[in-house]
């Protein structure tokens, strides 16, 4: 069983910048895949960005993508999504997930095993 805890949350300014942090609790995170979704008020779940267990791949959302920045450091069991140039529309709860159950339909239908209990991101304008 892995625990993710997420963190560096917070309320910014449009433009600016946030890195948000992902600690699991077993050194097994080295050996999953993980990813980052967020969830508006009102609205579904929605991918972010995708990076393999070994981190040579990634994989990114639409609406993120040149903006944002998955990665991770297995020797500190821990994953990040750098977010540059935040929008007001980035505003959402974003959770972090690992351990791919469902590799059907690509990084961005991918199911996930564990999940984090989410960190809050506001973007005022």
């Amino acid at each position: 069983q892995v625990q993710l805890v997420e963190s560096g949350g917070g309320l910014v300014q449009a433009g600016d910048s946030l890195r948000l942090s992902c600690a699991a609790s077993e050194r097994t995170f080295s050996r999953y895949a993980m990813a980052w979704f967020r969830q508006a008020p009102g609205k579904e779940r929605e991918f972010v960005a995708h990076i393999s267990w070994s981190g040579a791949n990634t994989y990114y959302g639409d609406s993120v993508k040149g903006r944002f920045t998955i990665s991770r450091d297995s020797a500190k069991n821990t994953g990040y999504l750098q977010m540059d140039s935040l929008k007001p529309d980035d505003t959402a709860v974003y959770y972090c997930a690992a351990g791919v159950v469902s590799n059907l339909g690509g990084p961005g239908q991918y199911k996930y095993l564990y999940w984090g209990q989410g960190t809050q991101v506001t973007v005022s304008s």
